[in-house]
């Protein structure tokens, strides 16, 4: 069987709009870029779609020198982010049940975040030294994670998005479920079956099916809710009362680069 990697995203600010991308280098805790930024609450908490669905209105670009961020209905001046992170001032942030500490942005970042989103908020950066463990469970010792809810990479398939498509009213774009990694090839959910896949240089080992929420019934360009695609992937891709779509990975091959059209070599 053949499959081909079709699609690279990363997402440098957590719950905010994703980029694709033709290349990435594959670092320890993920893509390069990919949710080092994160936004958090008066108490350290990360905030994001799910409670906050104005969020995805904001859309990140990569610049030469750092992000951008821009609202994607309303004429507000652009914010710009600096890849070199300020260390002047730290603090504990937590995401679900981790709690590890980061670099405050600067207080223009908070007050822009504070006019776009009506809400006190600060933007925070994970320096290279911070330490957040993939889950033992399914991770190895050495396993770290970004700002991402769990895992360094998410992947999905082409076919397991045109499964889902074919049994909506409304097809949903693949933006919905936030995967780093689309592929074609193969049969739907081909992904499941996969423990150890390479592209290029670099091996990845499928450990989890990833559990996924509202976030996925929001529209990505316009922030409104509705109940699909959730209620009707809970019909036939539920898991101990979760609903799966697509699989998490961790990775050896750090400093490799990962480019769309590289074919995806099945190892077991």
């Amino acid at each position: 069987m053949n499959y081909t990697l079709s699609e690279i995203y990363i997402y440098p600010i957590k719950s905010l709009g994703g980029i694709r991308v033709t290349e990435s280098t594959i670092e320890k805790r993920g893509l390069q870029y990919d949710r080092r930024w994160m936004l958090v609450d008066e108490t350290g908490c990360f905030m994001s779609q799910r409670k906050y669905a104005q969020m995805a209105l904001l859309q990140v670009s990569l610049l030469e020198d750092g992000i951008q961020v821009t609202h994607k209905t309303k004429a507000i001046e652009p914010l710009l982010i600096p890849f070199e992170a300020n260390d002047e001032k730290s603090l504990l942030v937590t995401i679900w049940e981790d709690v590890c500490f980061a670099f405050q942005v600067t207080p223009e970042a908070n007050a822009w975040f504070l006019e776009v989103l009506g809400m006190n908020c600060k933007l925070v950066y994970m320096p290279d030294n911070a330490i957040r463990n993939v889950d033992p469970e399914y991770g190895r010792k050495e396993d770290i994670v970004s700002f991402a809810d769990a895992y360094p990479f998410l992947i999905i398939g082409q076919e397991s998005l045109n499964d889902l498509n074919s049994r909506l009213a409304n097809p949903v774009p693949m933006d919905r479920f936030r995967p780093n990694f689309v592929f074609t090839g193969g049969k739907a959910f081909d992904e499941d079956t996969w423990t150890e896949f390479k592209i290029g240089e670099t091996t990845f080992y499928p450990v989890k099916p990833c559990a996924h929420c509202i976030l996925t019934t929001i529209n990505q360009e316009t922030g409104e809710k509705s109940d699909e695609p959730l209620k009707t992937l809970a019909t036939y891709r539920t898991r101990n009362n979760k609903v799966m779509f697509g699989m998490n990975l961790i990775h050896n091959g750090a400093g490799n680069v990962i480019k769309v059209g590289q074919e995806i070599e099945v190892v077991d």
